[in-house]
């Protein structure tokens, strides 16, 4: 049988999705200034909470955002939503595209600080220091969402951009890949890398905070509903089959459960924000959808924008910036609100 040729227009934005997803993963920010310093924590009598985190707990691409380190932090991420509703003392280091290594337990080099604004100063961004280093004897508070990058979820919707167009939207190329051969292999090492660098950051949480109550916060539900998902809408997730959409699922379903695990093992509270979003993926249509597609509309107040540039401009659709599947304004919301549920008994005073 000849060998199938897929069409120019799929393979432009194939090119453009493993771009995108090479750079904007975050399963997947430097810290804006803290709300407050520790004395004036102290003389106001509030809990001083120190958020670490990846791009889902920035909440990157929600208005406005912090433009001016490359973390991309949003200044309605859940950690200032939850600081404000518990009234604590928030020191937000929460940096898009951190690892468990590179961002939390080390420094998050230039090269993997990747915005909004996606498109960084001449000389690149600074290094951002260890996100573990804004921890100390002082802190009452932490929350902690980490592992998509690690496991590189980025690299793994670029598998299944590229098999699922040179699949013609047929099948489960990208299931397949991972459930066998090198692909499982790959996938197998990673998991236990991810695991090994959970335990030893929760250990050093445990050293560097010991008065802190500490919460791991999981990842909301990005596809646990098919029904509504089209292959190639890019405002959705593009060239990915929709056979290989329950898969994806199980993924994200099995990272939660390991750091549920490394929540229970370490006397630490595991904050759930999947089952709250199930009904709200990428699938979902208008005010359902809590989670922006691979090219989406901003959401969020201001007007602050990050128009596509080099390979994103030939991603198909009418979004206006390349989000990459991470929650929109009314997923931080609602990340927010499972948080500040987890919290509030925790920081109860009396």
């Amino acid at each position: 049988m000849p060998r199938l040729r897929m069409p120019a227009t799929v393979r432009a934005s194939l090119a453009a999705a493993t771009a995108l997803a090479a750079t904007l993963s975050g399963l997947g920010p430097a810290s804006a200034s803290p709300s407050s310093s520790a004395a004036a924590r102290a003389a106001e009598g509030s809990l001083g909470y120190v958020a670490m985190g990846d791009s889902y707990s920035a909440n990157v691409f929600v208005r406005p955002w912090d433009d001016r380190d490359g973390c991309g932090r949003s200044f309605r991420d859940y950690p200032h939503q939850v600081a404000t509703e518990l009234g604590l003392g928030l020191t937000d280091v929460t940096c898009g595209a951190a690892e468990v290594q590179d961002g939390i337990l080390g420094p998050q080099p230039s090269k993997k600080l990747l915005g909004p604004p996606t498109t960084p100063p001449e000389g690149g961004w600074p290094e951002k220091p260890a996100q573990l280093d804004s921890l100390s004897p002082a802190t009452d508070v932490v929350t902690v969402g980490i592992g998509g990058n690690t496991l590189g979820f980025g690299d793994i919707v670029t598998q299944c951009l590229e098999r699922g167009a040179a699949s013609f939207g047929l099948g489960t190329p990208c299931t397949t890949h991972y459930s066998r051969g090198e692909g499982k292999q790959w996938l197998d090492a990673k998991f236990a890398q991810l695991d090994a660098e959970l335990g030893v950051m929760m250990n050093e949480i445990g050293d560097r905070a010991p008065n802190a109550k500490v919460a791991v916060v999981g990842y909301p539900a990005i596809v646990a509903r098919t029904s509504g998902c089209s292959w190639a809408n890019f405002r959705q997730l593009g060239t990915v089959t929709k056979g290989d959409m329950p898969w994806l699922d199980s993924l994200e379903r099995d990272l939660n459960g390991r750091l549920a695990r490394q929540a229970a093992e370490h006397g630490a509270t595991y904050v759930d924000t999947y089952t709250s979003s199930i009904d709200h993926g990428v699938c979902a249509s208008g005010d359902q959808k809590w989670m922006y597609g691979v090219k989406d509309d901003l959401t969020g107040e201001g007007d602050q924008t990050d128009p596509p540039a080099g390979l994103c401009l030939e991603i198909p659709g009418t979004g206006a910036s390349c989000t990459f599947v991470h929650p929109n304004a009314s997923g931080a919301d609602n990340q927010a609100q499972q948080v500040a549920a987890a919290l509030e008994p925790l920081t109860r005073k009396g």
